[in-house]
């Protein structure tokens, strides 16, 4: 079956391209040029397009760039590798152009379009700046500005806030088609990881969850009243990171701190079930941290911590920094959750102790409490969400691509890939921010949310070990994400398995396909 992108991509040209293929002023077919975002195309883009191509012989759709879109925190909701591809379908267009200035003045310059068509919206209330701006510049070389008529107008928008769109799939196909990969390339991807070594670095915790049942208020005081039911523990923080980079099939060491209580006997055991091989530095002075939700009829009532955040000692820092100086390892992942392992008095420390040529991962998750991501520098890869990468840069108010560059610059790295939630991911790989391909997006694949705590540590594993046997960050990203969506349909810190992801690769091909 020949792809959208296969059949369409054809169209879409860079300016040098069109320069050639349009020739010099005056020309035999007049050409007239289109420009706008085109994030969802709606019938008064169409109705546009179609005037526009009934003024001229030669059409010529030109489309901003994703890092110049600013309205909103997450638009453009469809990529413009998507979005080139949309117009590209539509038969009255004749070629296609990812704008990559700011704004179209370069490329009316450079293309000199007999016409150039704006929305009858742009005359309303006398011309903007902008658009004087691109008057300027068609009038300057003898072209025309045509406004079309009004008589309907509809906003991407306001379609947008109604009900953003669902491509998830088609993006995810354009993104792949654009790179030369399958579906297949990720099944091999996946199924590679065998051998590989990991080496995690980080805080233990021991989720719970307490089930009870609600039995009612007291009448004198506002006091819940529940009856204790059961009570399940689950390992997490960096033991759960280390137990999913095991069940995908890698030779994994966990070095982290442990207090002497009965928690550290229930991770220890786990993970030697998990075949995860454990250099565990047993502190006396702490618990081990206890994360234990009260749960009642499927709420989450409350949630009772028992940690102690203080610094490691200066000798369990060096037993840790030796441990990450002697053990094997083609990754290293600090997993950081601020529970005393992680600060800045030992990060430096810590850092340095990374064997040279080892691949470095680091994911800091300290949203609530003092902590940055940008304090683990020049590493490979790094794994924050949107709040963690706003609270490390005391930036509210960015862009996700802003933000991302602004990230990206502070904390040094090779790829960052910030979780957006049930937005899915953004991964920016580039220092050159001003590049169309410095930024793509891939969207959640979850079907159904049950229990999202943990999806991210599904993802740092699978991605870590997508980059140790690919070295592509859109396949580590994709692979990612299906392991974050596996994690979030089940319930509690469970390891996904290889099978698990390779079920959602085939259940996403499925959809592509027109199967499911």
């Amino acid at each position: 079956m020949i792809s959208l992108a296969d059949k369409y991509k054809h169209k879409i040209k860079t300016v040098a391209e069109l320069a050639e293929i349009l020739g010099p002023r005056p020309r035999a077919d007049k050409v007239i040029m289109c420009h706008g975002v085109f994030d969802v195309v709606h019938p008064g883009h169409l109705r546009h397009l179609i005037y526009a191509k009934s003024k001229a012989d030669i059409l010529v759709a030109s489309l901003t760039a994703d890092r110049y879109i600013t309205k909103g925190h997450h638009r453009p909701h469809v990529p413009q590798d998507l979005r080139a591809l949309n117009l590209a379908a539509f038969e009255v267009v004749d070629y296609v152009l990812i704008d990559p200035n700011d704004k179209p003045l370069k490329n009316l310059e450079a293309l000199q379009p007999d016409y150039f068509a704006k929305g009858y919206e742009y005359t309303v209330g006398g011309l903007p700046s902008k658009t004087q701006e691109e008057v300027d510049v068609v009038s300057a070389y003898g072209g025309e500005v045509i406004f079309t008529p009004g008589d309907i107008v509809y906003s991407s928008s306001r379609l947008i806030e109604m009900e953003p769109p669902n491509l998830q799939v088609e993006k995810l196909l354009a993104l792949m088609s654009a790179s030369g990969l399958t579906f297949d390339s990720l099944r091999e991807t996946v199924n590679s990881f065998v051998g590989k070594r990991v080496h995690v670095v980080g805080d233990t915790i021991v989720d719970s969850f307490t089930q009870c049942a609600m039995i009612g208020g007291q009448t004198k005081t506002p006091t819940m009243s529940v009856l204790f039911q059961e009570r399940q523990d689950f390992i997490g923080g960096a033991a759960v990171v280390a137990e999913h980079l095991r069940a995908a099939g890698a030779e994994v060491v966990l070095s982290t701190v442990l207090g002497e209580d009965p928690l550290k006997d229930f991770v220890l055991r786990g993970l030697k079930k998990s075949g995860v091989t454990a250099h565990a530095v047993i502190d006396p002075t702490r618990p081990t941290v206890n994360k234990n939700a009260i749960v009642a009829g499927g709420y989450r009532l409350l949630k009772v911590d028992t940690l102690d955040n203080r610094s490691i000692s200066d000798d369990i820092q060096k037993k840790l920094a030796d441990s990450i100086r002697s053990t094997p390892a083609d990754a290293v992942v600090f997993s950081d959750f601020r529970h005393g392992l992680f600060n800045r008095r030992t990060i430096p420390g810590l850092i340095s102790a990374i064997p040279e040529g080892m691949y470095k991962v680091a994911d800091s998750q300290v949203a609530s409490r003092w902590g940055n991501i940008t304090e683990f520098k020049a590493f490979d890869l790094i794994t924050p969400n949107e709040r963690e990468a706003r609270f490390a840069l005391g930036d509210q108010d960015s862009g996700i691509r802003p933000l991302a560059a602004q990230l990206y610059e502070a904390a040094q790295c090779k790829t960052l890939i910030l979780k957006l939630g049930d937005r899915g991911v953004l991964t920016c790989r580039s220092h050159d921010h001003e590049a169309l391909d410095s930024f793509f997006v891939v969207d959640s694949f979850v079907d159904r949310v049950v229990d999202a705590v943990g999806s991210g540590d599904a993802l740092l594993a699978y991605a870590t070990l997508s980059m140790l046997t690919s070295g592509d960050q859109i396949i580590a990203t994709v692979i990612g994400s299906m392991a974050a969506a596996v994690e979030c349909e089940a319930n509690g810190n469970i390891p996904v398995r290889p099978v698990d992801v390779l079920a959602k690769i085939d259940a996403v091909e499925a959809r592509a396909n027109y199967e499911a």
